[in-house]
């Protein structure tokens, strides 16, 4: 590789240099002895930014001087991003950049030709950003954005780099970041699965307060509505200031056969020491939402990459659900569209919540008999038995003699377990090893949207909230890292396409 040229004039790093002396000796004085650590630390970290920041701007000044020295001396010719070339030079063109270390001056040549805009070649060379951020600081408003409020963020970023960017502007910084999220999973080869490993799709969804033109039309047009009251809510209104979240997720497990005793305790508890058998471990897990696409596109993103990872269709799919209608109805769809066999299990929790409503009315309060009551009542349904399970309630709620109120409890378990009676066999379930539990996609829930999103007094922009909701999905598939990589590289093509980057790195 050639040399660099030598630059003319004095050392190019000696602000730098000047600035390391001015704390060295510093740190070598009477005042600094009398420092406890801490005061220690809060000095080297407020002048070692301040280092830190000038190291920066002196090396981008030589790399300016380097370019204006090399192209005076060859002035070649500069084709923009349009394919014109431009052979008229102009140097001591700059642009401020904000970065982790604080705010710096970029100064390049730009290269004219009568009748087109200007081309700086050392802005693709360094691949700058369109505006003032720079990409690092931009990955670290996503980093701390995605853990806590836009307020919080701005402060931890402020108080880390200094005053170098807005509360908005990392806002938009994080809303830029996430659009190259669909672009970036679509790109990738999952890891191959025997035939024998269980596909294992899951969804769910969660409701987000949103501002009034962000919420979806039918939901607007409900809060536009007058309330019939006008301190309160009547019976049966809703406040409709929320837009659904859906989430999806597909991993790959082992079988891993159980009984229905490795659930549940029955009454009286476990006899003898077997071991209870584990459950299907998910791994290679990939999680998904969104906030503004319907949710059928949701679930179809997730058979796409389902089907990424078993396209012969070889393998046992498996769609685990809450039982919520509308999802089960575009999971069919799903399916049938593409010839697809799934076997749709609902989760074993949301018949337990069945199961104990009616045991509290069949039951009186803090009464321990309603515990075996359930237990042996789940071991049935466990066992493939949940028509019988429900003729049972039935009757025991007809001698009973419950109140209305009660009876309401009774026969919302018996619609449940009748009308959904197809997707409850679990006898079947856990003698193949499948999993019967939702526990991934509720996990997800939580910690994807409601531990961020729902967050106290969060009213969310629809730009906003698919951002924040994309990126933490990145984030908690471990795959931040590499999908920076990747959005670098595409940012890079949108702004300089068909420009490598170091093309113009001119004097190397």
């Amino acid at each position: 590789m050639e040399r660099y040229a030598p630059v003319e004039g004095s050392d190019p790093f000696a602000a730098s240099a000047e600035l390391f002396t001015t704390l060295a000796g510093e740190l070598q004085g009477y005042e600094a002895a009398r420092l406890t650590a801490a005061g220690l630390e809060d000095l080297v970290e407020g002048r070692g930014r301040e280092l830190l920041r000038q190291l920066l701007q002196d090396h981008l000044d030589l790399r300016a001087a380097r370019e204006e020295q090399a192209a005076r001396a060859r002035h070649p010719a500069a084709a923009g991003t349009d394919g014109i070339t431009r052979t008229r030079i102009e140097a001591g063109h700059g642009r401020l950049l904000a970065t982790l270390f604080g705010t710096v001056q970029v100064a390049r040549c730009a290269w004219r030709r009568p009748g087109v805009p200007g081309f700086c070649p050392a802005d693709a060379a360094l691949s700058l950003p369109a505006g003032r951020h720079s990409h690092s600081l931009a990955k670290l408003a996503v980093i701390e954005a995605a853990r806590g409020s836009f307020d919080a963020a701005h402060e931890a970023i402020t108080r880390r780099c200094g005053p170098v960017i807005g509360k908005r502007q990392a806002e938009d910084a994080v809303v830029h970041a996430a659009v190259d999220i669909p672009a970036f999973y679509a790109a990738r080869i999952p890891q191959p699965c025997t035939a024998q490993t269980l596909l294992i799709l899951s969804a769910d969804g969660k409701g987000l307060v949103m501002r009034p033109e962000a919420l979806r039309e039918a939901t607007a047009k409900a809060a536009a509505r007058l309330r019939k009251m006008r301190t309160r809510l009547a019976t049966g209104e809703k406040q409709a200031r929320k837009r659904m979240a859906t989430l999806v997720t597909v991993y790959d497990a082992e079988p891993a056969p159980r009984r229905p005793h490795d659930i549940i305790a029955p009454p009286g508890g476990r006899d003898g020491t077997r071991a209870l058998r584990p459950g299907p471990k998910a791994r290679g897990k990939w999680l998904a939402g969104s906030v503004r696409r319907d949710p059928g596109e949701v679930i179809t993103a997730a058979f796409d990459e389902a089907e990424a990872r078993d396209s012969a269709h070889l393998r046992t799919w498996i769609v685990l659900v809450d039982g919520a209608e509308h999802q089960l109805t575009l999971i069919r769809a799903e399916a049938s569209r593409r010839g697809v066999t799934i076997h749709i299990i609902i989760d074993i929790i949301h018949v337990l919540e069945y199961l104990w409503g009616c045991a509290r009315a069949l039951h009186a309060a803090g009464d321990p008999a309603a515990e075996n009551w359930v237990a042996a009542r789940a071991l049935q349904v466990l066992a493939g038995h949940s028509d019988l399970v429900a003729e049972e309630i039935t009757a025991e709620a007809d001698a009973a003699a419950l109140t209305p109120g009660q009876r309401t409890s009774a026969d919302a378990c018996v619609r449940y377990l009748t009308g959904k009676n197809e997707y409850l066999r679990y006898d079947q379930a856990l003698e193949a090893g499948w999993p019967i539990a939702t526990g991934v996609i509720e996990g997800a829930c939580r910690h994807i949207v409601a531990d961020r999103l729902s967050i106290g007094g969060a009213r969310w922009g629809l730009d906003g909230a698919e951002a924040v909701l994309t990126l933490r999905a990145v984030i908690a598939n471990g795959d931040l890292q590499e999908y920076w990589r990747f959005h670098l590289e595409r940012e890079h093509q949108r702004l300089y396409p068909g420009i490598t980057q170091g093309q113009y790195a001119l004097g190397a």
